[in-house]
């Protein structure tokens, strides 16, 4: 049994570990793994652009990107994969509601330029490695 001392000196040694440990984590992470997971190195002005696109237009405030946002409209993480680029910018160019099964989505009407940055921004966030998410559907069953 430990004394009120020890378990104070093992509670303190502990958690100085763990916070080091916690520390060390998180910079090889920030470092190391993130830039090489989201391949910054296509990180252009134009996926700037569209991201810029994405969060004026509160795409989140329907959509989920990256697992985060609202589940009214589909997930968008892997979108450019599913349905490519004329999909897209046939979606965001429409000057009409958008209505695939039932939901609406607002009729942006974006120009060529907005439509080509939207697009580079989810082709940039489909590539993004993820551990497999979201996963694929089992078709099945």
């Amino acid at each position: 049994m430990l004394s009120k001392s020890q378990a104070k000196v093992f509670f303190l040694g502990g958690t100085i570990v763990t916070f080091l440990i916690f520390l060390l984590l998180s910079w090889n992470s920030l470092s190391k793994e993130v830039p090489k997971r989201t391949h910054e190195e296509n990180l252009s002005a134009q996926v700037v652009a569209g991201k810029r696109i994405w969060e004026k237009n509160n795409c989140m405030g329907c959509h989920t990107i990256l697992g985060e946002g609202a589940y009214y409209a589909p997930e968008l993480t892997k979108v450019y994969e599913r349905r490519g680029e004329v999909y897209i910018k046939a979606a965001l160019m429409s000057k009409t509601p958008w209505q695939p099964r039932g939901r609406k989505m607002v009729a942006y009407a974006m120009n060529e330029q907005d439509a080509n940055n939207v697009v580079a921004f989810l082709k940039w966030i489909g590539e993004i490695d993820l551990n497999g998410f979201p996963p694929k559907p089992d078709l099945k069953k």
